[in-house]
């Protein structure tokens, strides 16, 4: 059991930078992911990278504003 198990997180601005490194901490934690942002095709790479650490994840594409 990790410190994340159970819980879900919703991380905002997924794709790159600051908001990919929180999801994939979170992921490695053992939490279940729903992550968003307006570029597709680095979200998929942040929910790919999510997945290999054995996180369940859901890819909202858009913008939040």
């Amino acid at each position: 059991m990790t410190k994340m198990d159970g819980k879900v997180v919703v991380v905002t601005g997924a794709a790159g930078g600051l908001g990919r490194a929180a999801a994939l901490r979170f992921a490695g934690e053992g939490a279940r992911l729903a992550i968003t942002d307006i570029q597709r095709e680095a979200l998929d790479k942040t929910a790919e990278m999510a997945r290999a650490k054995g996180a369940a994840v859901i890819e909202l594409v858009g913008d939040i504003t």
